[in-house]
């Protein structure tokens, strides 16, 4: 797991990531859906990961505002809260970073995001990239260099840790290595990426510069 390699930052996508926030998002997203007439199975994939603005200009249909249905979208999310928890170990995880070392980099919107994470306990951190923070979201690298630049790194030398494919391949496009986050897939999904299913399967170690080396805890071997 990335032997003999250190970063200089950590940068974090959220949902699916550090917290779990499917079961709210489906519904909200679900009810939007049906008042479209979209399929809503097979529509609900297309959601995570992805700024909703994006999601619904994608859809082209017609008459709709994307800009204005995503801040429909985003009082129902902001509305609902119920069921959103942390992926296992990750608030302890983040509280065992240096603040100045990681970073949020969410497609959610910031008033949503901050929402979500003092839902699920999840420490705020020092820097977030939220959804208006870019004119571009993933799958375009914007957010994670802009993260990256925020905490006065490079993304080439941060660790992006994702589990939706969008980030995933945002990551890849900014040049950071990347660790997928398992915890919310009912089937792991097949990646060329270090995976783990939770937090408390990994521990750190930091250096004199501050660099941070990940190492596998000894429990989860």
């Amino acid at each position: 797991m990335f032997a003999g390699r250190k970063f200089a930052a950590f940068l974090f996508d959220m949902d699916g990531t550090l917290i779990n926030s499917i079961a709210s998002a489906e519904r909200v997203w679900s009810d939007w859906a049906r008042r479209q007439g979209l399929d809503v199975a097979a529509f609900l994939p297309t959601i995570h990961g992805v700024r909703a603005i994006e999601t619904i200009a994608g859809l082209a249909l017609p008459g709709v505002d994307p800009a204005y249905e995503a801040d429909l979208l985003l009082k129902a999310e902001a509305a609902d809260l119920d069921g959103i928890v942390q992926i296992a170990g990750a608030a302890a995880f983040l509280n065992s970073l240096p603040p100045e070392r990681w970073a949020i980099v969410t497609s959610a919107p910031r008033e949503l995001a901050l929402l979500r994470m003092v839902a699920a306990g999840i420490p705020v951190p020092s820097v977030l990239v939220a959804a208006e923070d870019v004119s571009r979201g993933k799958p375009a690298p914007d957010c994670f260099r802009l993260g990256a630049n925020r905490l006065g790194f490079d993304a080439r030398d941060c660790l992006v840790f994702e589990d939706a494919p969008a980030g995933i391949a945002a990551a890849e496009a900014a040049e950071a290595a990347v660790m997928v986050i398992n915890a919310t897939h009912q089937h792991p999904q097949s990646t060329q990426h270090a995976a783990i299913a939770g937090y408390d399967m990994i521990g750190i170690t930091i250096d004199e510069r501050g660099w941070i080396a990940l190492e596998p805890q000894r429990s989860a071997a």
